[in-house]
C-alpha cells in the first residue's frame, strides 16, 4: 500500500484542489436578428427573438 514519505504542504494542497474550482466562461452565441452576444439557448435580452421568434415583446415591457 503506498503511503506518503512527508506531509504535503496546506499550499501545496490547496493549490491542486483550486486547480478543479476554476469557473469556466460562459459560452456565448451571436444572436441571428440583431447581432447581440447571447448564451445558448436563451431569448435575446436586447430584441427579445429566440431561434427568428419574437418571444417577449420589448416596446410593450418599457
Amino acid at each position: 500500500m503506498a503511503v506518503p514519505k512527508y506531509k504535503k504542504s496546506k499550499s501545496k494542497s490547496a493549490s491542486r484542489k483550486a486547480a478543479n474550482m476554476r469557473l469556466a466562461t460562459p459560452t456565448l452565441t451571436v444572436c441571428g436578428t440583431c447581432g447581440n452576444m447571447v448564451v445558448p439557448h436563451r431569448v435575446c435580452p436586447k430584441c427579445g427573438f429566440y431561434r427568428g421568434k419574437q418571444i417577449i415583446n420589448l416596446e410593450e415591457m418599457a
